[in-house]
Parts: structure tokens; sequence; C-alpha cells
């Protein structure tokens, strides 16, 4: 290796690289579960990231839209939590929500087998490459009244992102309109518009580092692909994403173990219904998350 080479390495290994924030907890989480539903399964873990990934794609093959086992059983013991009403699990990386577009199934199909007695039902959606917090009403009712929730922004929604660079540390808000175009090979883009809808991204917490920045950051209004499509108009493409994101600084994050998209729905803040009581659900911090933080989970 020569001097310039060498440099350049030295230069690599003595960036700051970020801590990241602690999450809002709830102590009493426990208790609200064991009191909803005693067989709740809390707090789930998958074998790595790409355990939904792995188990969708060889199933999308199947004609008979078959559902591996594997991964209905995975879903299944993703329930952060369950009462009569609702129920949010910790979705996974690589799995779609719904079925459509070259997907044979998504997370509904698969909790429509898991609870056949429900007439459950998605309140809002993930991205397929986006883990964490999801939430499902198990009957119209709920599912009205959840939604309703979601519209007037009395649900918090709380995302963890690895983003490109040093985010500046007064920057804490994004509200760039954004609209919606289809590609003609049928892909679905979001750019910035003055013309088109309201969009609002707060930016709670920034640990930042010379290389990437861990943001912690609310969504407030939920357009789609609204964070990935807000962090690429600022220049601070979020890891791993291969639609809005920087090619090159995914070629440097791939050397550092990132393989998906480094976004994660980290908690959802319901508030007092009849449906459920206030709380705050947290889902686990994925692996994919520690592996490039001072984090100790």
């Amino acid at each position: 290796m020569g001097r310039s080479g060498e440099k350049d390495k030295n230069k690599e290994e003595n960036l700051e690289l970020p801590k990241l924030p602690e999450l809002p907890k709830l102590p009493e989480l426990h208790k609200i579960n064991e009191i909803e539903s005693p067989e709740i399964h809390k707090f789930p873990s998958y074998p790595n990231d790409d355990f939904g990934q792995k188990f969708s794609q060889n199933a999308i093959k199947d004609a008979d839209v078959f559902i591996p086992p594997g991964l209905v059983a995975g879903i299944e013991n993703s329930v952060l939590f369950e009462n009569p009403h609702i129920l949010v699990i910790d979705k996974p990386v690589g799995v779609a929500v719904h079925s459509g577009s070259g997907v044979s199934f998504g997370i509904i199909d698969i909790m429509r087998r898991i609870r056949p007695d429900t007439e459950i039902e998605l309140v809002h959606r993930l991205d397929r490459d986006t883990s964490g917090c999801l939430l499902l009403a198990k009957h119209r009712q709920s599912l009205l009244a959840m939604q309703r929730c979601f519209q007037d922004n009395s649900v918090a929604k709380v995302y963890l992102a690895v983003v490109k660079g040093r985010w500046p540390e007064a920057k804490r808000e994004i509200s760039h309109a954004l609209s919606k175009k289809t590609m003609p090979n049928g892909e679905r883009r979001v750019y910035a518009d003055p013309e088109g809808q309201n969009a609002l991204t707060r930016i709670l917490e920034v640990a930042a580092g010379d290389v990437y920045s861990v943001l912690t950051i609310r969504l407030m209004t939920g357009r789609t692909h609204q964070i990935r499509a807000h962090c690429q108009i600022e220049d601070h493409e979020i890891a791993g994403d291969n639609k809005y994101g920087d090619e090159r600084f995914n070629k440097m994050m791939k050397g550092r173990g990132v393989k998906n998209l480094m976004l994660h729905a980290a908690s959802l803040e319901l508030p007092e219904s009849e449906y459920c009581q206030a709380m705050v659900i947290n889902a686990n911090l994925p692996a994919r998350f520690k592996g490039l933080t001072n984090f100790d989970a």
C-alpha cells in the first residue's frame, strides 16, 4: 500500500463514529401486556436481520402462495402487544405488509392465518425493507378508531435511521412537500414538489459522526417513503437504501456489514381510547444497528 493509501486508511480509522441515543422506555409496559393478554409474546428476537427476507424470497416463487411455516412462526413470536382489539408486531426486514407487484403474500396474509377468527387489518404501512412496530386492528371498529388516531396525529411514530455524513445539529425539521410519480418500469418514486402534499419530519435526537449519523425521528405526517425522500433531499441519504440512497455511501457501508435499509420503526405511542389504554410500545433494536454503534444492549 502506498503512502496515500495508508493516509486514507488512517483517516478513516480516526473518524468519529456516533453513539446510539437511548429510546424512551415505559417501565410499566410488561404489566400492561400481562393485564391485556396473559399469553403475549414479549420482545421477539429474530436469528438475524435477513430472517424475513430469506423466507419471503423463497416463498414468492411458489404459485400456490405457500407461506413457509418458519416465517409464520417467526411472525407469531414477533407480537409485542395484543388485546382483544389491536395487535402490534415487530416486523422483520424483507417482508412486505401486503401482497401485490410480484409479491405473493405479506404480513396481513400471515396474520390472517395466525388469527383466523378475527377481521384483522393493517392500520398503517411500513416499507418492505423497514423493520419495527406495525399496528393491526382485529375488528372494523378498532380499525376505524386507530386510523383516526393516525389521521389526527395522536399516535407518535418514532424511527431510527442511519444516514450519510454528519447531520447538522441545528437541523431539527424537514418540511419539503412531496409528490409521487410512476417510473416507466412501474416503480413509484417520491420527490420534492412545492405543489405536492405537505410533509413534516422532526429530528428528535442526533448522534453524529464523520462517516454517518444516527437519527431519532418522529414522523409527523405519513407520506409514502417520507423519511427516505426527506433524507435524500437533505443530501443525507439513508444507508442501504437502494431507491433513494447514495450508491457510493451504500458501497462503503456494505463494507461495514450493512446489507439492508437502515430504517427502523422503533416505537409507537398510542393514545388512550376505548380499545386500549395509553402506552408506548418499543421494538427491539435490530442487530444491524448494534453493529454500527457503541450501544451496549
